[in-house]
C-alpha cells in the first residue's frame, strides 16, 4: 500500500470510531437519563429523587464527554482525509487516546502510531509540496 492509501484508511477508521462513539454515547445518555428521570418522577422519598438527579447529571456529563471525544475523532479523520499537515499531529494525539479503547481502539491506535511515526507517514507529511488547492504566498513587496 502507498502512503496515501494508508492515510486514507486511517482517516476512514477515525470516522468509524467517531461514529461508533456517538452512537454509544447517545445510548448511554438515554439509559442513564431514563433511569434518572424514572427515579425523579416515581421516587416516593427524598433519597430516590436525589439519586435520580445524580443519574441525570451523570447522563449529561457522559454525553458531553463522549461527544467531545467523538467530535475530536471526526475532526482528525477529516484533516487526515484532506492531507493537512496538522492531521499528522491530530492523528498522533487521537491514536494515543484510542489506545485506551480496548480492543478496536487499541488496534486503531497501534496502526495510527505505526503509520504516522513510520517512514511512510513521515515522508508523506514532510513533503515540501504545497497541499492541493493552495497558491504560494505572494512575495514580500514591502522590503
Amino acid at each position: 500500500m502507498t502512503a496515501r492509501e494508508h492515510n486514507k484508511l486511517l482517516s476512514i477508521f477515525f470516522f468509524i470510531q467517531g461514529g461508533l462513539q456517538l452512537v454509544i454515547g447517545v445510548i448511554m445518555t438515554l439509559v442513564y437519563g431514563g433511569v434518572g428521570g424514572a427515579l425523579l418522577a416515581g421516587g416516593h422519598k427524598q433519597e430516590d429523587r436525589m439519586v435520580g438527579g445524580v443519574f441525570v447529571v451523570v447522563a449529561v456529563v457522559i454525553g458531553i464527554m463522549i461527544a467531545a471525544f467523538a467530535a475530536f475523532n471526526l475532526f482528525t479523520g477529516l484533516k487526515l482525509l484532506k492531507e493537512r499537515r496538522v492531521g499528522r499531529t491530530l492523528g498522533i494525539v487521537a491514536s494515543c487516546l484510542a489506545l485506551l479503547n480496548f480492543p478496536l481502539g487499541t488496534a486503531l491506535g497501534i496502526y495510527g502510531l505505526w503509520f504516522l511515526f513510520g517512514d511512510l507517514g513521515k515522508n508523506f507529511y514532510s513533503s515540501t509540496a504545497a497541499p492541493a488547492g493552495y497558491a504560494p504566498p505572494p512575495p514580500n513587496s514591502w522590503q
